[in-house]
């Protein structure tokens, strides 16, 4: 017994270092340089809370934490519903429903590059095949700017962030719904409780789990979310596109501004922190 705890714990140490080294430690080094004036080489000079003032001035970073919300609250909103929806569907085991499956993962493990270069086929405003679409048929009054211009390119990738993401949280639910007994819905039908009292009263109390689990990933993908949008405008035009993570990459390592990025790397740190925790309370709150 005790040779089978000191395999598990030797086992355990690489995953141990490399957590420590290079979560731990990089963010412990993140928040001591956002109090200096370091440019990524010679000495760092302690300014105090001057980078994280200049935060509160910067119209492009603000510009840039207003769109990351916006893909957040869209790309949730599409998220929690649909992902529990065809996790519902799917649980039933219909005639093809591993075949439903499989497809409906498919976009989780595309590569983030490939998912851009297929919606920028798509959503290109010139050579798009929506807005070329909509011209065949006569509604050209419907084509819009979907990436780019001035700019509806955050709702854009808050439904291109929840379409490559939905079979991925669709699975978690899917996961959470194989742990409910079938006894208590039968229990439950002979005592009168039809499909939404079921829903509502048994399946989703017994997959709080699941949920919050669901909300944790998709809140913090969301909030860090970089490789649609730097693949799809790259932040343009005139930074009109750019999230907070964007933005932080622009600033540490194309404008050599380290200390002044690794204050914005804590910005998104805390504001993932703080928008999990709110979610994952209201959650709870509503189902207990």
């Amino acid at each position: 017994m005790l040779s089978n705890k000191k395999s598990i714990m030797l086992f355990s140490i690489p995953s141990f270092l490399f957590y420590t080294v290079f979560i731990i430690v990089s963010t412990f080094s993140t928040i001591k340089y956002s109090f200096t004036d370091f440019s990524g080489i010679g000495k760092a000079n302690f300014v105090g809370m001057e980078n994280y003032k200049r935060l509160l001035t910067d119209e492009i970073f603000i510009k840039s934490c207003s769109n990351t919300i916006i893909i957040l609250m869209v790309s949730f909103l599409l998220i929690l519903p649909i992902s529990f929806f065809l996790a519902y569907v799917l649980d039933w085991n219909f005639k093809g429903s591993s075949a439903v499956k499989a497809l409906n993962f498919t976009p989780y493990i595309i590569a983030p590059v490939i998912v851009a270069t297929i919606w920028v086929f798509l959503l290109d405003p010139t050579m798009g095949v929506i807005n070329n679409a909509l011209r065949i048929v006569g509604l050209e009054k419907l084509q819009q700017e979907w990436i780019g211009g001035n700019t509806k390119t955050p709702y854009s990738i808050g439904v291109v962030y929840a379409w490559q993401s939905i079979g991925y949280y669709a699975t978690i639910f899917l996961a959470g719904l194989k742990t409910v007994p079938t006894e208590i819905y039968e229990a439950s039908s002979i005592e009168g409780a039809n499909a939404w009292q079921k829903l509502r009263y048994i399946t989703l109390p017994m997959i709080k789990d699941s949920i919050v689990i669901v909300i944790v990933l998709a809140v913090n993908g969301a909030l860090k979310i970089f490789e649609l949008v730097y693949q799809m405008t790259n932040g343009g035009p005139n930074h009109k596109s750019e999230t907070a993570v964007t933005y932080m990459y622009y600033i540490m390592f194309k404008s050599g501004k380290y200390s002044y990025g690794s204050a914005m790397a804590v910005v998104v740190l805390v504001a993932c922190m703080i928008f999990t925790l709110i979610y994952i309370r209201n959650v709870k709150d509503n189902l207990e």
